[in-house]
């Protein structure tokens, strides 16, 4: 059994194209003959982030470290996520929420939590949409909640 180079699923024997995502597979190619490290059962792999330290850094670095924590949990959902909605980096969805004061990191929140939910039943992951709650911790100023809720669903694709 092979492996698609681009997105993980297996790969009949034989078959020129992946059935999940139609890229051109190799038949003579011997690093198709394992799965991939950058993908946890056919999901895309993100780098596990332990929630406690995430915060103690956080509160040390004056939120230096939010910011950047904040960058990677928009990178890791567009990369796990793989839709529409995933064409924004972390960067350019740091920049509007400070633009906006605030209110796109609610909006983004909010699209991140059904995106997780649609992304966790694709793969088969149990990921519950968390949308709302996301919406109610950031309006009540409990925006770090929400890191640490996004990151523990992100932690599931990481293959640890």
């Amino acid at each position: 059994m092979k492996y698609c180079p681009s997105c993980g699923s297996q790969v009949p024997t034989g078959v020129s194209f992946c059935p999940n995502c139609g890229t051109k597979v190799e038949n003579n190619n011997q690093t198709n003959n394992q799965p991939s490290n950058n993908y946890v059962g056919g999901a895309p792999r993100v780098e596990n982030r332990d929630l406690a330290v995430a915060i103690i850094l956080s509160i040390v670095t004056c939120g230096i470290y939010g910011i950047i924590w904040y960058v990677n949990i928009v990178n890791d959902t567009n990369t796990i996520c793989n839709d529409e909605n995933s064409n924004q980096s972390g960067g350019m969805v740091l920049l509007l929420t400070l633009i906006t004061c605030g209110i796109y990191g609610i909006i983004w929140f909010y699209q991140a939590g059904k995106r997780l939910a649609t992304a966790g039943q694709k793969y088969g992951m149990q990921i519950s949409d968390n949308s709302l709650v996301y919406l109610v911790l950031h309006i009540l100023g409990l925006g770090i909640v929400n890191y640490c809720l996004v990151q523990a669903d992100l932690n599931k694709f990481s293959g640890q």
